[in-house]
């Protein structure tokens, strides 16, 4: 009879799988090892780029903060240039505006019927005090100044009747306060203008 021993064939080929395996494992291992060395590499590169793409950004942000600091001050300077030019527009007013209201109050007054003793003109407001003959005249001198266009309010402090010393004659004493039309206020000439 013939005998054959398999057991050593089966032993090697027990060892080979196993040799097989770990091989087969350590070259995954060095292949996983690899793939995470090249995707290191990939990441690194990547943030170097962007790091790189932030400071650049930062410089422009830094260079337009400049830009936006000047149309700042230039916005200022406008704003101020603007305002000066209301004043200067305001005192071109001012100007023909006291000429303006004496010959609007000899064209308001009731002529032969009245005379001012007293014409008093503030930055808002004009005081106008009188002699006239009866209030009648006053009414109407008071309606006369309501149609120009220099005042926006006529009002009537007081009216007293009065007599002159030594004749019979009552004249009636007044005081009108009027508001004056207001001039162009800051900032508003530039946005009329296209």
């Amino acid at each position: 009879m013939i005998r054959i021993n398999l057991l050593p064939y089966r032993e090697k080929r027990k060892k080979e799988n196993i040799r097989r395996q770990v091989s087969i494992f350590f070259l995954c291992l060095i292949l996983f090892l690899i793939g995470l060395f090249y995707v290191q590499i990939f990441l690194n590169g990547k943030i170097t780029r962007m790091k790189a793409g932030i400071a650049a950004t930062k410089s422009e942000l830094a260079k337009y903060e400049k830009i936006n600091k000047e149309i700042d001050e230039i916005v200022k300077k406008l704003d101020i240039l603007g305002k000066k030019t209301t004043v200067i527009r305001n005192l071109q007013l001012e100007r023909h505006k006291a000429v303006e209201l004496l010959d609007t109050m000899t064209r308001a007054i009731v002529a032969k019927r009245m005379w001012f003793t007293r014409l008093e003109s503030r930055h808002d407001t004009v005081s106008i005090d009188g002699i006239a003959l009866d209030n009648k005249t006053v009414a109407d001198f008071m309606t006369n100044l309501e149609k120009t266009r220099l005042f926006t309010a006529v009002n009537l402090q007081s009216i007293r009747q009065e007599s002159i010393r030594g004749q019979n004659i009552a004249l009636k004493r007044f005081a009108i306060v009027c508001n004056k039309v207001p001039l162009i206020p800051p900032g508003k000439a530039e946005k009329k203008k296209p």
